[in-house]
């Protein structure tokens, strides 16, 4: 019963490692893609009037504008957030197979 738990355990990281910079790079990228449209969300919360023209289309439109503006920003490693979390990840990854 352990063996298949530590089969699965065990092939992840070499997956991870050897695949390299592409796995754990776009896993990166996407947690901070979430961050940026988590805080872009919030700062159109924060509305200073009503807007004449809202509707929920409109609404729906905005939100996928922002989640694209925030993948390209997290494309573009301009926060840092994902170097970050490539830098603590790589670390624990290489230091799990030596």
């Amino acid at each position: 019963m352990t063996s298949p738990i530590s089969s699965l355990s065990a092939s992840p990281a070499p997956a991870a490692a050897g695949g390299g910079d592409g796995g754990l790079r776009k896993a990166a990228e996407a947690f901070e893609a979430v961050i940026l449209r988590q805080l872009m969300a919030s700062m159109r919360q924060a509305k200073l009037g009503d807007d004449i023209f809202g509707s929920s289309a409109t609404d729906n439109f905005r939100e996928m504008a922002d989640a694209r503006t925030a993948d390209s920003l997290a494309a573009m490693r301009q926060f840092g957030i994902a170097d970050l979390v490539e830098r603590q990840f790589r670390s624990r990854v290489g230091g799990g197979m030596q």
